[in-house]
């Protein structure tokens, strides 16, 4: 299974403008499939790219844009993927600081894409 980096990114996009992040299952259903751990570890392979090629073209991640149906957060393999890019990471990927600093990191996505 491969899945397609600009579909991927043309929905994330289209979650940023809607202000709306996805979940795991949510994202690989508008790709056709049911969620499995395998797709999910493919389909956050292709997210880590997504980000990496915008952050390479000075845009705001849109991966964090998919998160666990359970808190809203992305999983844990987004937090450590990224610990190095930003000083103010949150040293935990899960509560309080954590919802508080992917909150900001989404609202920078919706404001980017936005008008674009």
């Amino acid at each position: 299974m491969k899945f397609d980096k600009k579909e991927i990114r043309e929905i994330l996009i289209g979650a940023a403008r809607a202000r709306n992040p996805l979940t795991y299952s949510q994202m690989l259903g508008l790709l056709g499939h049911r969620f499995t751990r395998p797709l999910m570890r493919q389909l956050c392979t292709v997210l880590d790219a997504i980000d990496e090629d915008g952050r390479v073209a000075g845009e705001p991640g849109l991966a964090v844009l998919v998160v666990r149906q359970s808190d809203g957060l992305p999983g844990q393999g987004w937090f450590v993927s990224r610990s190095h890019l930003a000083d103010d990471f949150p040293l935990e990927w899960e509560g309080a600081e954590a919802k508080a600093y992917i909150a900001e990191r989404q609202r920078e996505a919706y404001a980017y894409w936005a008008d674009r």
